[in-house]
């Protein structure tokens, strides 16, 4: 087994593919250093990331696959799946040694797997710009709380920038504990501690971090979801459809 242990950055990942050229020793596993690491590997490698070597990769990717084919790359990366580095690996080895790369060979296993994680990516930002809910603090920040299955926030975050400007707010997954909090001005990257983690997970803000207001607009939006809902026509399988379960801890007209 030829393992290399890398910085789990894109670019560290295209420098596995320089140094795998280089050295002619192609990986079974790539892994960090803080992932669990097999207990005997024949031959372990630390690569370096190395931005000049990444960029040749790049620019040389850039020549065999299509706009649409790296946007699907990209999305796999950010999935953030346990199989996203071989996955790639292979991906981008079979487009490097094909004359007019793979791209569109949909009987290759990985193609078709690269395919399906991106859709996968895509449906998920959708309903995450759906399903957002933001929420008034008591120091005026909007603050919307989500648990995606893939880390989505750097796909969502140009069209909150654009639809509220005006406003500051933090877009939070709870789920891998980090957010991006805009002040009108400028994006920042936020965590939390580890108890006021445990407040944010449900979903909800209580107490003084809500505003004054807040409390009285989410208790007029539920009444109004009330009001315009026909009971009879009540169909809770093809609500799950349109809107999955995992989001209702945090739409207000839900809770």
């Amino acid at each position: 087994m030829i393992l290399f242990l890398y910085d789990k950055t894109f670019e560290g990942l295209l420098s596995c593919i320089f140094f795998a050229y280089a050295r002619k020793r192609f990986p079974d596993m790539i892994l960090s250093d803080t992932d669990q690491q097999p207990l005997f590997a024949d031959e372990r490698y630390v690569v370096d990331t190395d931005k000049e070597k990444a960029s040749r990769v790049w620019s040389s990717l850039e020549k065999k696959l299509s706009k649409i084919a790296r946007r699907m790359m990209m999305s796999v990366w950010i999935s953030g799946l346990p199989e996203t580095e071989m996955l790639l690996f292979r991906y981008i080895r079979k487009n490097i040694e094909h004359p007019e790369g793979v791209e569109l060979n949909f009987g290759d296993s990985d193609v078709i797997r690269i395919k399906e994680i991106a859709q996968q990516v895509s449906r998920e930002v959708h309903r995450l710009v759906q399903f957002v809910r933001f929420q008034e603090t008591s120091d005026g920040i909007w603050f919307a709380p989500v648990s995606s299955r893939y880390n989505v926030l750097p796909l969502v975050v140009k069209h909150f920038r654009s639809r509220y400007a005006a406003q500051p707010w933090i877009l939070f997954d709870a789920a891998r504990n980090q957010g991006i909090y805009w002040d009108t001005h400028t994006l920042r990257e936020v965590s939390f501690s580890p108890a006021d983690l445990a407040v944010l997970r449900p979903g909800r803000l209580e107490g003084e971090k809500r505003s004054e207001e807040e409390q009285f607009f989410q208790q007029m939006w539920r009444a109004y979801f009330r009001s315009i809902t026909i009971r009879e026509r009540l169909n809770p399988k093809l609500q799950r459809q349109h809107m999955p379960k995992k989001y209702w801890k945090y739409l207000t007209e839900m809770q």
